[in-house]
């Protein structure tokens, strides 16, 4: 009984033993055996699991007030420091080409060493990041150059979050519960938003815009000091772990990228995401401009708040009815094709009907439908990663992530150039409604959810 106990734990000193018919190693309180050239993982117990999904989902959270700060500060920055409406794009744009930079290399740390460690890492750098903005406006020979610099970082430092979450959920939990787990974690996002757009707001009102970074730099300590504390018992890293994470890796399960990207329902799921990004990354940098120029006399939080709350329960819905229908029988590639068919082909729907409407009831409707139906994409594309290639789902994911961003970068681009020239919301809409179209098709044609990481053993 002391032994199983022992096991359960979730950093037990790491033990590594080798008999001449099997490899047992322990790392991360969690037992990896190998016999016969296989590698098990076993995964998080129920309770470690719902107390890890709980701290993955506040950290998300916390991410996105540290990332949505400068947003929603940037109109009060740049009065006081007397940036145009260029500098201030500069400042916001810089956090995006950050992120691109280490979205594989965090996946890739994230399967090497365990999603967790790098998490801690992460959220810990751009904690003090974020804490020590505000006193970084006094550094430097003008406040735009250390602004500039200091998003840039924080893009570096928070790009491996989402890679590190795919990571965990692959190598933690099970192939039927992990459409809910990612949808529960992408839960943090949307409570992310709403929490820098509503006590954020209230934090600039009353405090100054300097409380908003402040802010969320604390919380997000307090984070990192409860995991560390609680349930990273022991060394964050050190090169025996990363020793012994190589070593529970037989030479035959090495991962082979040539062959991973031979395959068609990779290609599928990158080209699917890539456009699923896109039209949403678009869809959310211009809908406040869209509602100020359609429906002027609007009030704010209306179209900025309403769409999240929405999201909230469909992301749960989507996660706990693609759980089910796999449960019940369903094959695995027919309900994430299901979801994404929801999230991708059903909410263009409600793009392209947004610029028939000059109702803004209606137009908060279509616009909350869209973002609520796109939370199906996180029981789609987004854990099909974990079924293609869970042996090294983060470093696929930040593969995928970092074409998206660049991808989602020029389509905002576009879209602005052709709101510019032609004042046409209708045109941009309807393009969004048609990369979703080809991305949706692409995946249902050519998606699969069969383990692509391993190659067929030579007789």
């Amino acid at each position: 009984m002391a032994d199983e106990q022992e096991a359960d734990r979730f950093n037990p000193p790491v033990d590594f033993v080798k008999t001449p018919c099997r490899n047992v190693c322990y790392t991360s309180g969690l037992k990896i055996m190998q016999i016969n050239d296989k590698t098990t993982t076993t995964v998080w117990p129920r309770t470690l699991a719902r107390t890890w999904t709980l701290m993955l989902l506040l950290v998300t959270c916390f991410l996105y007030w540290s990332r949505m700060a400068m947003p929603i500060c940037a109109v009060t920055m740049a009065k006081e420091f007397g940036w145009s409406k260029t500098e201030t794009g500069m400042v916001l744009g810089a956090f995006f080409w950050g992120y691109c930079f280490t979205q594989v290399l965090g996946g890739h740390a994230s399967d090497r060493i365990g999603g967790e460690r790098v998490l801690l890492l992460s959220t810990s750098s751009w904690a003090v990041m974020t804490a020590i903005t505000p006193l970084l406006t006094n550094i430097g020979p003008r406040p735009l150059v250390t602004m500039t610099v200091t998003r840039f970082l924080l893009g570096v430092m928070q790009g491996v979050h989402y890679p590190s979450l795919v990571s965990v959920c692959a190598q933690r939990v099970t192939e039927g519960e992990r459409g809910f787990s990612m949808s529960s974690l992408a839960c943090g996002c949307y409570l992310g938003m709403m929490l820098v757009g509503g006590v954020g707001s209230l934090m600039l009102d009353w405090f100054g815009w300097e409380s908003v970074f402040y802010g969320a730099g604390l919380l997000a300590f307090c984070w990192t000091f409860c995991v560390w504390k609680w349930l990273l018992q022991g060394p964050v890293f050190s090169f025996d772990s990363l020793w012994i994470s190589n070593n529970c890796i037989p030479e035959s399960s090495r991962i082979n990228w040539l062959h991973i990207f031979r395959e068609p329902s990779v290609w599928a799921m990158i080209i699917s995401h890539l456009c699923f990004s896109s039209t949403y990354y678009t869809l959310m940098s211009w809908l406040p401009t869209y509602f100020k120029d359609m429906f002027p006399h609007a009030k704010d939080w209306v179209f900025n708040v309403i769409p999240w709350f929405v999201a909230l329960p469909t992301s749960l819905f989507g996660g706990a009815i693609s759980d089910h229908l796999i449960r019940q029988g369903c094959g695995t590639a027919t309900v994430r094709k299901l979801m994404q068919f929801c999230a991708m082909g059903a909410a263009s729907v409600f793009i392209f009907l947004l610029c028939k409407t000059s109702n803004f009831v209606q137009a908060v409707a279509c616009v909350s439908m869209a973002v609520g139906l796109s939370t199906f994409n996180n029981s789609g594309v987004s854990v099909n990663v974990h079924d293609l290639a869970p042996s090294c789902a983060g470093a696929l994911f930040g593969v995928m992530n970092t074409c998206s961003a660049f991808s989602g970068l020029l389509m905002v681009y576009m879209s602005g150039y052709i709101i510019e020239m032609t004042g046409s919301w209708e045109t941009v809409f309807s393009i969004l409604a048609l990369v979703n179209i080809i991305g949706v098709t692409i995946f249902i044609l050519l998606g699969e959810a069969k383990r692509v990481d391993q190659q067929p053993q030579m007789i």
